[in-house]
């Protein structure tokens, strides 16, 4: 079995919620190597560092959602309590109140993930713009390519008349 490099791991993590790429709390708490209960204690204790855009707490139907399609987050199913989701902003927030080497050194890869995704993104949207402009002057051309044949086409179809030869007789 392949085993995923730290990068991988921490991409197959992120999930998009509320049109924004986040990280559930247990899948922090993992990377961070601490329990996903002391990692919440941290975040409410400090809960002034982690305004809406930074951390929101899921609804029930988000949890569903979450435990449907992530076969990683499988353990949520049976947790009472709704977890909480992490934006880039919060993960890097948490890294200062979680405050071990490991948290820091999992911080850095995940803000470079996200800094690559970001990236990988950008270099797909320049791409698509170019296939859309390749599209629009494929068009015009496909125009002007079906007025040559339908030339050609005429010529073709016409009767020739027979014509005089020109050039050396005998």
């Amino acid at each position: 079995m392949k085993t995923l490099t730290p990068e991988e791991t921490i991409i197959s993590k992120i999930v998009v919620l509320r049109n924004q790429k986040v990280m559930i709390d247990a899948d922090l708490a993992e990377l961070y190597g601490v329990e996903t209960k002391r990692l919440n204690e941290q975040v409410k204790r400090n809960i002034h560092r982690f305004p809406d855009d930074f951390m929101f707490q899921l609804t029930n139907e988000e949890k569903y959602e979450v435990v449907a399609n992530c076969d990683h987050l499988q353990k949520l199913k049976f947790s009472s309590s709704l977890p909480y989701a992490f934006t880039e902003h919060g993960a890097v927030m948490l890294a200062s109140i979680v405050n071990s080497e490991k948290a820091i050194l999992t911080n850095i890869l995940i803000v470079r993930t996200f800094i690559k995704m970001r990236e990988l993104m950008l270099t797909h949207k320049d791409i698509l713009l170019k296939l859309e402009q390749m599209e629009k002057s494929s068009g015009k051309h496909d125009k002007d390519i079906k007025v040559i044949f339908a030339y050609l086409k005429k010529l073709i179809e016409q009767p020739q008349e027979p014509r005089e030869l020109i050039g050396f007789k005998k």
